[in-house]
This record gives C-alpha cells, sequence and structure tokens, in this order.
C-alpha cells in the first residue's frame, strides 16, 4: 500500500515530505518572533498585561475569522492559499523590525500581530485542510497524526535558539530570522505538485466503519453526533488543559522556586515526549472518535501525575509523560477529526477545530492565570485533569450511545 505500514508511510509521498518540511520551519521560525516580542514589551513595560495583549492580538483573528476561512478552504485550493499566506506572513514579520524597539508603540505593536494573526487564521486552517489531498483517504490518518509533531519538534529546538538568537543579535534580527523562515516556507510549499495531488471532490470512498461520514452523501456540510463531540472535546480541553506555555512556567517559577534554566527544561522535555506521543498516535492506521478514549484517559492520568509531583526533581522527570501524552492526544484528535467527515468538508471541519484550539488560547490564558494567581500552578494541572477526565465520559457516553 502506498501510505506504508508503518508512520512513516506518508513521507513515501515527497509532496508531504515537502509540506512536513514546511511546517517545522515554519514553527521553528515562529518562536524567534514571539521570544523577541515578548522581552521587547516586557523590557519596556515590566507589565504582564502588556504582554497578554500579544497573545489576544495573535489568536483572537483566529476566532474571529475561523469559519470564513473554512468556507475558502472548500473553494480554493489549499496549496495556494499556503503560498499566499507564506509571502504576505514574510511580509507582514519584516515589518515589525520597525516597530521593535526600546520604546515601541504598543498599539502599533498589537495592531500589527493582529494583522499576522489575521493572515495565519487562513494559514492554519490551510495547513490542515491539505493533508488529505497530500496522501489520500489510505494514509490520511497517520498523516494527520504526524503533521502535529512539526508543533513539537519546533518546540524542542525553537526557545533555545531563539535565546541564543536574541542574547547574541538583538529582536530585530529574531523578527528577520522568522520572515527568511516564511520564505524558505513558500518556496518548500512551491515544491509540492499539484499534478500529484488527491482531489478532495472527487468522492473518495471510505471504509464501511465510517459511520459519521453516511449522513453528508447529500453534499450538505452537516454536524453528525461524532463531530459535535470532537468540537466539544477540543473546545473544553483546549481552553483548560493545553496553556502550558503559561502553567508550566509558572508552576517551576512559583510553585517550586525554579530559575530560567528549569524552565527551559520542562518546556524541553514536555516537548520531546510530544514528539513521541505525536509517533505513537500515527502508527494507528484509522482513527475514529472512539480513539478519543485512550487519548484523553492518558492525557488526565498524566496531568494529574505532574500535578502530584512534590518537588521540582519528580516534576522534571515525569515532565516527558506529559509531553508523551499530549504529543498522543493531538494526534489522535486531528486524524479523528479528519476521519468524521467527507473529503470535501475537510477545510469547513477543521476550521472549525482551529478555532476550538487557537482561539481558545486568549481565554483560557486569562482563566487559567486567574486559578495559578488564587492558588498554584499544580492546582492548574489538576483543574486540566478533571476536564481531561470529564472529556473522556463525554467520549464514553456519546459513542456508547451512537454504537447501540
Amino acid at each position: 500500500m502506498a501510505s506504508g505500514a508503518g508512520p512513516a508511510g506518508p513521507f513515501r509521498y515527497p509532496n508531504f515530505s515537502w509540506y512536513f518540511t514546511g511546517q517545522v520551519l515554519s514553527n521553528t521560525g515562529v518562536w524567534f518572533q514571539n521570544l523577541a516580542l515578548q522581552l521587547v514589551i516586557l523590557g519596556a513595560t515590566g507589565s504582564a498585561q502588556a504582554l497578554s495583549g500579544i497573545t489576544i492580538a495573535q489568536f483572537l483573528p483566529i476566532f474571529l475569522l475561523g469559519i470564513p476561512a473554512g468556507r475558502l478552504l472548500d473553494r480554493v485550493a489549499p496549496r495556494t492559499v499556503l503560498l499566499v499566506t507564506s509571502l504576505a506572513s514574510a511580509v507582514v514579520t519584516a515589518s515589525l523590525v520597525f516597530v521593535v524597539t526600546r520604546d515601541p508603540d504598543l498599539w502599533l505593536l498589537y495592531g500589527m500581530v493582529g494583522v499576522l494573526g489575521s493572515v495565519q487564521a487562513f494559514e492554519r486552517v490551510a495547513a490542515q485542510t491539505i493533508i488529505f489531498e497530500l496522501v489520500g483517504p489510505d494514509g490520511l490518518s497517520r498523516a494527520a497524526s504526524i503533521s502535529t509533531i512539526s508543533l513539537a519538534a519546533a518546540r524542542s529546538v525553537g526557545p533555545a535558539l531563539a535565546g541564543l538568537a536574541f542574547q547574541g543579535l538583538g529582536p530585530s534580527a529574531c523578527i528577520l530570522i522568522n520572515a527568511a523562515a516564511y520564505l524558505l516556507v513558500f518556496a518548500s510549499r512551491l515544491r509540492i505538485r499539484p499534478d500529484a495531488l488527491h482531489r478532495r471532490s472527487s468522492q473518495a470512498q471510505r471504509r464501511p466503519r465510517d459511520k459519521a461520514v453516511g449522513a453528508a452523501a447529500s453534499g450538505t456540510f452537516r454536524r453528525s453526533r461524532d463531530v459535535n463531540t470532537l468540537l466539544v472535546v477540543n473546545v473544553v480541553i483546549s481552553l483548560l488543559a493545553m496553556n502550558f506555555g503559561l502553567v508550566l512556567t509558572s508552576t517551576v517559577n512559583l510553585s517550586y522556586g525554579g530559575d530560567a534554566g528549569a524552565v527551559g527544561a520542562v518546556h524541553t522535555l514536555n516537548a520531546v515526549g510530544a514528539v513521541l506521543g505525536g509517533i505513537l498516535a500515527a502508527r494507528r492506521p484509522r482513527v475514529s472518535v472512539r480513539s478519543m478514549i485512550a487519548a484523553t484517559s492518558v492525557f488526565g492520568a498524566a496531568l494529574a501525575l505532574n500535578a502530584a509531583a512534590p518537588t521540582l526533581l519528580l516534576f522534571l522527570a515525569v515532565a516527558p509523560v506529559l509531553g508523551i501524552a499530549v504529543g498522543y492526544y493531538q494526534g489522535i484528535v486531528n486524524a479523528a477529526a479528519q476521519e468524521s467527515v467527507r473529503p470535501q468538508f475537510i477545510g469547513r471541519m477543521m476550521s472549525l477545530m482551529t478555532m476550538g484550539s487557537y482561539g481558545m488560547v486568549p481565554f483560557g490564558a486569562l482563566l487559567m492565570g486567574w486559578v495559578i494567581d488564587a492558588s498554584s500552578g499544580r492546582v492548574a494541572l489538576a483543574v486540566s485533569a478533571v476536564s481531561a477526565f470529564a472529556c473522556l465520559l463525554v467520549v464514553l457516553v456519546r459513542t456508547r450511545a451512537a454504537a447501540k
């Protein structure tokens, strides 16, 4: 079979290899920009509230533009959208150099980050929508799971490289590195051959066990029971259990009194584990909504284990376990979302998933920040664990009822 017997199968498609390379470059480059903006704003204002404005400006457009992006991607080739967004991101990012100063105009900075976030709203949906076209229906589950590894791989090396660049070259150089990365991303996406892509409008046949697909035969996008289950779980987990930049950093620094080195170590260990978790998810040849039972249970258990760690040393020791659970969960939920609808509606479905995951970031940061200030980072992790187990119950109830 063309898709291969193992998780590396999708890489037998040259188009997928170019896509994955572009995703790693893009996600790594973003770390340079984010770190530079964070340190510039903190250096100029010393205010966490001012820093939160960057998160809101970056992710709020994804929440607002997710549905229009999905509708566009059901009509326009994802490759075309990705080429346009790569160039637009390079231009907007390079323009940030002119406002990244010792005394930045915060509102201008927020506005430009908002413009970039608007471009990224279409880029993120297109990056998920194109996966079916790269590998076809047989390789979809594995390819969707493997695509999440690019985030973890970038997170394992991006912060360290960005920190060195900021220390040695300054914020402007970090911004320009990210702009150059977008140009490399454009080049990698340009190598994707349109004549080798699978058409989503070709009514590709799915295997009989994909019950959620049957109701969509009329050509209209309908939210089946499985689709609604995935959307609810995605929103709850994203809101309460995916704020690791805030929660892990606060736990190490405030709960355990760890220094910057310890903060960097926990994020790196978590990211390395996430790569392994993504690989484990990619070993499943097919994924359904019931696959979320294992994903949410493992995720909840790992969160509870991290919340229970009494010392910094033990917290660092179990950080890779959480990473594995995160990578496995993300790989499964992305694959399940792709498999839950007919090919021509993947753009619409992934726009809703993107709104749920990235669109919840500002609200989740505000909520979990309040929890941490009122209690501790370990309590925030416990809340995250409870939310994951609650989602496990939702999946159990809804899939059991559907199976009867």
